[in-house]
């Protein structure tokens, strides 16, 4: 027999909705949390990827590609006569040997950090004997270059410091590149330090204190952040960089 609330509704008809809808709320908030518990690191990074992308919103230590591999939006070709012609093809950025330098600069470098930030890229050398991947960069307010492959084919190293270039510095170092074959470079600047890594091995571990960080007069045109060639044909591709974490600065500090 069903008892009669004073709205002459039966009790039961009244109470037990209600009561579902609570049992409903409870299950639902244990499975978002059972699932949210149970999610791998990688989904839940493409998560928040995707959120991201739908606000619009750049997450501040993402990779940004500098180079679309389509055209030179957002480049030009600084003219140090005798240049080569630098155009796009098959997705990568080509820069014809010329006499001397052949380069291109980055136009729009107004959200370019100072330090504490990371490159990396791809380069190779396609024709000549000399560098393929002169890569002018700053370094808190002064400029300076990455020079691969220099002074004959093989010298590596960072112009200038404390006035000396690549070739008379202790960041010298030979390595050996061959024509038509891709080199991964990853440069690091911090605070404290620049870095750089060729195919994985470290190359350049240069500390700023007390440094004077320069660059050569030729280059001038290349600030602040671009590339340029010697007398070689060079091809360059997956142009990117990021801001570096606090963490990840930290890490280069000079140990106390």
């Amino acid at each position: 027999m069903n008892i009669l609330n004073h709205f002459g509704t039966p009790v039961y008809q009244c109470f037990l909705p209600k009561t579902c809808l609570l049992l409903v709320l409870t299950f639902s908030w244990l499975t978002a949390q059972s699932v949210s518990a149970d999610t791998p690191p990688e989904k839940e990074d493409a998560r928040k990827t995707n959120a991201s992308q739908k606000t619009g919103k750049q997450p501040e230590h993402e990779w940004i590609s500098l180079f679309n591999g389509k055209n030179l939006d957002g480049w030009k070709v600084p003219q140090f006569g005798g240049e080569g012609e630098v155009h796009v093809e098959k997705g990568n950025l080509i820069l014809e040997m010329g006499v001397d330098l052949t380069g291109a600069t980055l136009v729009d470098t107004k959200n370019l950090p100072l330090t504490n930030y990371e490159v990396e890229l791809e380069a190779m050398r396609v024709d000549g004997t000399d560098f393929f991947c002169g890569l002018t960069f700053p370094v808190k307010k002064d400029p300076c270059s990455l020079i691969l492959g220099g002074w004959g084919g093989s010298l590596c190293g960072i112009s200038s410091i404390d006035g000396d270039d690549a070739s008379q510095n202790s960041t010298t170092t030979f390595q050996t590149f061959k024509k038509n074959q891709w080199y991964k470079i990853r440069l690091q600047v911090t605070d404290h330090k620049i870095q750089v890594w060729l195919d994985g091995k470290q190359i350049v571990d240069q500390n700023l204190k007390d440094r004077k960080i320069s660059i050569r007069h030729e280059v001038e045109l290349s600030r602040p952040f671009g590339f340029t060639s010697f007398c070689t044909t060079a091809a360059l591709k997956n142009i990117r960089l990021r801001k570096l974490t606090p963490e990840e600065v930290a890490k280069t500090a000079p140990q106390k």
